[in-house]
């Protein structure tokens, strides 16, 4: 009888049906070290999601956060073999894992047979497998997000000028959308309310410029200009040859940073901007000091959360896709293009590193959470405790199930937020048609996610939903996006263009008026060099990428 229990015990497992941890020859339980780029909450001892994966698969993490400089922190990490973790994950400075050597290939763990979900992850979705290998064909890491199942459904969470919904009330709703126009509101505002609600000095603008931030100061030219987020170039997609320049030594940049210039003379910008790390910018945003900045939706998730709790729900920032006036490009008008279409997060999420004792038992880990019942305990929850089906068998959540997702000590104990982020994951929707993220499912995005008041925000805006301010997302270029390009190649001339950047544009920004021109012509002399290099590199990498992706020489 115990023959015949085993045999069909072993069945089960084979079809998956019961957990491996069942069986007699279970694996031993295992800890897992794993770094994230990135700052997350550390998870309670007693996480529901991670004691699960504990009993299902015999996987134990001890995780680290970043705390300091993210290149600086790789550096240390990467100078000793025996010291790296098993997972790492190098944030927006991946491709340095990839570089130096520490990442394993994945490929050789994958295979349409042992592991199934992640064949089908690579093989069978939008993903184009070829753009995620090196140079010598192997994949260190599978993206993190942008992989699409079935349909698509886009919310807005890029890159965007905030302004803080409750100066466009005071402005009658009329919502600005050209530079001008929006850094007049603000004056306006400021002139009449100095102080924030709590007695504390309201900052019109703020601008993050430090480390890999410093897209808050740079990047904002390109999405004037009308074009999607391609990191420090514009690519012209109407060009046969893709014609790519680096844009902040550009003409059409200085109208940008002599606006600046005009606001921070006018104290609308305040020097700490050029002096604050993110944890200070992020704390200003969240006492709801701060009535604009350029930046992305997903930056500051946490400073949302954090006025959501405290109930500053006018506090909270509306994405604007704001363009320059006819006047600074010589009398066109520019058609926005913020949203772009979806784009594989390339090299970002987690690779295994060669001093993983496991990388086996990870890999099957990640194929096991790619199974439609894992991805839906790591998007929603568990049903019945985070999530219920309603009276139409759409999967639902009630208000306070969908509050919870904003608390930062609830989600310590019930989310698996560090894993959840740098793993492959399914975005899209179900077979049965139910959203795999939640917030964007609509019955929890017009029921649970809106609050009241933007509810009666919206309305009076005349919109149903936040990407109603933005027009369509663009078909996605055939080389995805160019901030995703490499820079390994040319990374010391890459470094120092960034530095001069760092250093040279607060000064144009905070310089007296009739020393603008001046200062501005001087950076340009400083800038040009290594502009040329990047300009020339960019130009051929985008190349290479469109030719790949059609199958024929781009002309």
């Amino acid at each position: 009888m115990k023959k015949v229990v085993a045999t069909l015990l072993a069945l089960a497992m084979i079809l998956g049906l019961v957990p491996a941890v069942l069986a007699d020859d279970a694996p031993e339980l295992i800890t897992i070290t794993a770094f994230k780029g990135a700052a997350f909450d550390q998870p309670t001892d007693d996480n529901k999601i991670f004691k699960k994966i504990e009993e299902d698969f015999g996987i134990k993490f001890e995780w680290e956060f970043l705390a300091g400089n993210l290149d600086d922190t790789l550096g240390l990490k990467m100078a000793d073999d025996e010291s790296l973790p098993d997972l790492f994950d190098g944030g927006n400075s991946a491709e340095k894992l990839e570089n130096q050597g520490v990442l394993i290939d994945l490929l050789p763990y994958i295979s349409e047979e042992g592991t199934p979900n992640l064949w089908k992850h690579l093989h069978g979705t939008n993903v184009k497998l070829d753009q995620l290998l090196s140079e010598d064909g192997e994949l260190f890491i599978i993206p993190n997000f942008g992989v699409i199942y079935n349909q698509e459904i886009k919310r807005h969470n890029g890159p965007a000028f905030f302004i803080q919904k409750k100066v466009i009330a005071w402005n009658d709703y009329k919502v600005p959308k050209t530079l001008n126009e929006y850094f007049d509101l603000i004056e306006r505002y400021i002139a009449e309310n100095p102080k924030n609600e709590d007695g504390l000095d309201n900052i019109g603008f703020h601008i993050l410029s430090k480390t890999w931030r410093r897209f808050c100061l740079i990047n904002p030219v390109q999405h004037l200009m009308g074009r999607p987020n391609d990191g420090e170039v514009i690519v012209d997609i109407n060009d046969p040859g893709w014609h790519t320049e680096t844009f902040i030594n550009q003409p059409y940049a200085k109208p940008y940073y002599a606006k600046l210039n005009e606001e921070f003379n006018k104290g609308i910008i305040i020097p700490d901007s050029f002096t604050m790390d993110e944890d200070t910018y992020k704390s200003d945003l969240a006492k709801g000091t701060v009535i604009g900045m350029f930046d992305q939706t997903w930056a500051f998730n946490d400073c949302t959360a954090s006025l959501l709790n405290q109930g500053k729900y006018e506090d909270t920032y509306l994405a604007l896709p704001l363009v320059y006036d006819p006047e600074y490009v010589d009398g066109r008008v520019i058609e926005e293009h913020y949203i772009n279409g979806t784009v594989m997060n390339k090299d970002r999420g987690f690779g295994i590193s060669i001093n993983c004792k496991y990388p086996e038992r990870l890999v099957q880990l990640f194929d096991a959470l790619l199974s439609d019942e894992w991805q839906i305990i790591l998007h929603w929850g568990f049903e019945g405790e985070d999530w219920y089906y309603d009276e139409n068998g759409r999967m639902n959540m009630t208000k306070e199930q969908y509050d919870h997702r904003n608390d930062a000590q609830w989600k310590r104990a019930n989310m698996a937020e560090p894993l959840y982020d740098g793993i492959p994951k399914k975005e899209g929707t179900m077979d049965n048609g139910n959203a795999w993220d939640p917030s964007v499912q609509d019955e929890i995005y017009y029921a649970s996610s809106l609050t009241d008041y933007d509810k009666e925000f919206m309305a009076k805006c005349g919109v149903e939903a936040w990407e109603d301010f933005f027009n369509k997302p663009l078909e996605c270029a055939p080389y995805g996006e160019a901030w995703q390009i490499d820079k390994g190649p040319i990374d010391e001339d890459y470094n120092t263009w960034c530095l001069l950047q760092e250093q040279w544009l607060p000064k144009v920004i905070m310089a007296a008026p009739d020393k603008l021109d001046e200062t501005w012509d001087e950076f340009i002399k400083v800038i040009t060099p290594t502009s040329e290099i990047y300009t020339n590199f960019m130009q051929a990498e985008v190349l290479k990428l469109v030719e790949k992706a059609l199958g024929s020489t781009a002309q």
